[in-house]
C-alpha cells in the first residue's frame, strides 16, 4: 500500500466534506469497496474511535489511516484532516467578505443537503455490519429515539448502552 495514495484518498475526502462523518461513503467506497485496504468491521471501528475521542468531528480519518498503513497511515490520516483547515482560511475571509450573496448561501446549503443526504447513503452497509443481533438494534432504536427525542446527555445514553451491553455479556 501505497501511503501518498493513502494521504491524497484521505485528504479527498476532508476536502470535500463539510462535517465530519459526511466523507464516511467516500472513504467506504476509497478503501473498503475500491481497494479493500479496510473492511467494514474496521471502518466501524475507526468510527467509533473518532467519536469517542476528544477533538475534531472528522478524527476518525486518523484511525482509518492507522488500520489501513499503521502509524505512517495515522499519519497520513492527520495530514488529511489538517490540511483542509490551513487552507480554508484564505476562503473564510473571501467568504466573510460576500456573505450576503445569495449565491454563496444556495451553494453552501446544497453541499450541506448533499453531505446528508451521502451520510444516510452510507448507514445501510454500516448498520448491516454493526448489528449483529436484536441487543444492539433495540439498543440503537431506543439510543436514537432518546436523543431525538428528549434532552438526555449523549453521554448518559452512551453509558446507558455500555451498561446494558456489559450485562448481556456476563450473562
Amino acid at each position: 500500500m501505497n501511503v501518498v495514495i493513502l494521504n491524497l484518498l484521505l485528504l479527498k475526502a476532508t476536502i470535500t466534506s463539510f462535517s465530519g462523518l459526511s466523507s464516511l461513503p467516500m472513504v467506504r467506497h476509497d478503501l473498503v469497496v475500491d481497494r479493500q485496504w479496510l473492511n467494514d468491521r474496521q471502518l466501524n471501528a475507526a468510527v467509533v474511535v473518532g467519536q469517542s475521542s476528544p477533538g475534531p468531528f472528522g478524527l476518525y480519518i486518523v484511525a482509518v489511516g492507522y488500520f489501513a498503513a499503521g502509524l505512517p497511515g495515522a499519519l497520513a490520516g492527520w495530514l488529511a484532516l489538517v490540511t483542509p483547515a490551513a487552507l480554508v482560511i484564505p476562503l473564510l475571509r473571501y467568504a466573510a467578505r460576500r456573505a450576503a450573496d445569495p449565491r454563496i448561501k444556495c451553494v453552501l446549503q446544497a453541499v450541506i443537503a448533499a453531505s446528508a443526504g451521502l451520510t444516510l447513503s452510507i448507514c445501510v452497509p454500516l448498520a448491516r455490519d454493526a448489528i449483529t443481533g436484536p441487543l444492539p438494534a433495540v439498543l440503537i432504536i431506543v439510543s436514537t429515539l432518546l436523543l431525538a427525542l428528549t434532552r438526555v446527555e449523549t453521554l448518559l445514553v452512551i453509558l446507558f448502552a455500555a451498561a446494558v451491553s456489559m450485562l448481556a455479556l456476563l450473562r
